[in-house]
């Protein structure tokens, strides 16, 4: 069986894994590059895994960037970087025809890959994250079994099982991701037409296996789901899911002492108060109504 060589950018929570899982498969030689290459040996070395090489690697640095993916015949790149970052990485694949992956919730970013996708030979798939990504799916799915469509909602969430902080939140992933999402402009589905919608708004309460949760406007999640149905559904919305009372005090981070506008304050301050944990769960959850066989019908994803 022949193996593909795969590049992955950025050995934290996410990049790890997924160098970690294409490894393991068997089908993967992985080149794993990092700036703390001590820790990312200890991952390697503590799994025992053989087809994952390690490279010391600043992707913010174009030059050692190109150098890395002019060196070796990759068959793809991954990128597992901070959303910031990932132009850059999507224009050298561009360049060398390397097919491109990344996790970025950003929508300019996504935007921007998009646009440079348009008559390449090789493969721009963006957003292969959770939100945006399965929850995509998962809905897109749902939404083919209707005749016509009137509501979706797409709600998501990674919480601690054992809230114990006034945001009752803990890092599990990228803190610039979280930040971006919970700034940044939201987009969705209105009577129809596509409608900018403010971030943090929007606050409703939904009960999930018995447990309640808020869920909010956050940026990205949708992906591009809306353009694909545009025109198809009446409403259509993405919302991220917390434990009651988080909206309000991240509104008063982000809005009322103004750090949206001073992102690296507000980032120093989450990672140096709240915890990481790796007792967590991910909550997902899709609700699709419309007209069925002539009936109104609603289905649901949990």
């Amino acid at each position: 069986m022949s193996h593909f060589n795969v590049l992955v950018l950025g050995a934290g929570k996410i990049g790890s894994l997924i160098a970690c899982l294409l490894a393991e498969s068997g089908d993967y030689t992985v080149q794993l590059a990092t700036l703390n290459l001590e820790a990312a040996h200890a991952m390697v070395e503590g799994l025992g895994l053989t087809n994952i090489q390690l490279e010391k690697l600043d992707a913010r640095d174009e030059q050692a960037l190109d150098r890395c993916l002019a060196q070796r015949r990759y068959d793809a790149v991954i990128s597992s970087l901070p959303y910031y970052c990932n132009p850059l990485v999507a224009d050298l694949a561009a360049k060398y025809r390397l097919n491109y992956f990344d996790l970025t919730e950003d929508v300019e970013v996504t935007r921007h890959i998009e646009k440079l996708s348009v008559g390449k030979p090789n493969v721009f798939m963006p957003q292969c994250g959770l939100a945006p990504g399965f929850i995509s799916i998962a809905a897109n799915e749902i939404m083919r079994r209707f005749d016509t469509l009137d509501i979706v909602k797409m709600r998501v969430g990674a919480l601690p099982v054992n809230p114990n902080n006034v945001l009752k939140y803990s890092l599990t992933w990228s803190t610039d991701g979280l930040i971006n999402e919970y700034g940044n402009l939201c987009y969705g589905i209105e009577a129809g037409q596509t409608r900018e919608l403010l971030p943090l708004e929007g606050l409703e309460s939904i009960a999930l296996d018995g447990v309640l949760y808020e869920a909010f406007n956050t940026s990205g999640g949708l992906g591009t789901l809306a353009e694909t149905y545009a025109g198809r559904v009446q409403t259509m919305n993405y919302k991220t899911l917390r434990y009651p009372g988080h909206c309000q005090e991240i509104k008063l981070l982000m809005n009322d002492l103004k750090l949206n506008q001073d992102r690296d304050t507000l980032k120093r301050i989450l990672e140096r108060a709240i915890p990481k944990t790796l007792q967590d769960v991910v909550l997902i959850y899709v609700a699709v109504s419309g007209m069925r066989g002539g009936d109104l019908f609603e289905e649901n994803y949990v």
